[in-house]
């Protein structure tokens, strides 16, 4: 408990408790002041915090707002994923639906081998070339060069509830040396309204592995990011290149494994992204 609210703290996108990516949940927030839960997020100092600002149990359906130590965030998939198993465990599985900033999301959680899962559907993706301008800036932010980007796969922007920036890595040596300039990344991205950076390396069509520098939330990087998971299956629709359904692995060059399973962006536009989540200890 702080200040009389009681702070669940899980990890999503795994179903052990040293991986995936850890979010924050207060799932009785209808009193708190915005302040107050940027204050709540900063001290929990995981890349997000889920709030639910309001809810009706008997619909199963949440107004549910995400803070990052910094900032607001209009959507966030690892918390939507985690907020997820925590209310399938407290009301049984079954649909949901969140009322967020970006728009509605619906989860279903259910039960598969043994382990509790939920899947997200996220709000129509889109996805456009980035200018120049911005893509060498951000090159040089990152330390990388035009080289350093696999062919095929043409730098993006993508959307599915906010911004992401998709650079694909020629080689899984260059996604796994992240040595970045924190304060120049971030202040492209400001400027830009990007909210990760989604550098990813193609093992196969159905495997991709990837790493999200989030230097707008105050973290330098994220070990699993379900929206940035989405907007990348808008992206590759968007392409033409792809498997229908894929695994990104993320958070293992940070020692926090984490495994998304996704759905390219269907006919209306819209990705699913699927994991876990387990209740962790604050360190």
């Amino acid at each position: 408990m702080t200040n009389n609210v009681e702070i669940l703290r899980y990890t999503a996108f795994t179903h052990d408790p040293q991986g995936g990516n850890p979010a924050g949940i207060v799932l009785d927030a209808g009193t708190l002041s915005d302040d107050e839960m940027l204050a709540i997020a900063a001290e929990v100092g995981y890349s997000e915090t889920a709030f639910v600002t309001a809810r009706d149990d008997g619909r199963r359906a949440f107004r549910v707002r995400y803070f990052a130590p910094s900032a607001e965030v209009a959507f966030c998939g690892h918390a939507t994923i985690a907020t997820s198993v925590a209310l399938a465990e407290r009301l049984g599985i079954g649909p949901l639906v969140f009322d967020t900033n970006a728009g509605e999301i619906a989860v279903d959680t259910e039960v598969v081998d043994g382990l509790l899962r939920a899947t997200l559907t996220s709000v129509p993706t889109r996805s456009r070339p980035v200018g120049e301008e911005a893509l060498d800036e951000a090159l040089a932010a990152l330390g990388w060069s035009r080289d350093d980007l696999a062919p095929g796969f043409p730098p993006h922007v993508a959307f599915a509830g906010v911004d992401h920036l998709m650079l694909a890595a020629a080689t899984r040596e260059r996604l796994a040396d992240l040595a970045y300039d924190f304060e120049r990344l971030r202040a492209l991205m400001e400027r830009e309204g990007w909210t990760t950076v989604n550098l990813f390396w193609r093992e196969s069509d159905e495997r991709f592995h990837s790493r999200n520098p989030f230097p707008v939330g105050g973290i330098v990087e994220d070990p699993a990011t379900g929206a940035a998971a989405a907007a990348f299956g808008g992206y590759l629709r968007t392409i033409g290149t792809g498997s229908a359904e894929f695994t990104v692995i993320q958070g293992v060059d940070m020692g926090r494994p984490s495994t998304l399973r996704v759905s390219i962006a269907s006919s209306d536009g819209r990705s699913r992204v699927s994991g876990g989540a387990v209740v962790i200890q604050d360190a």
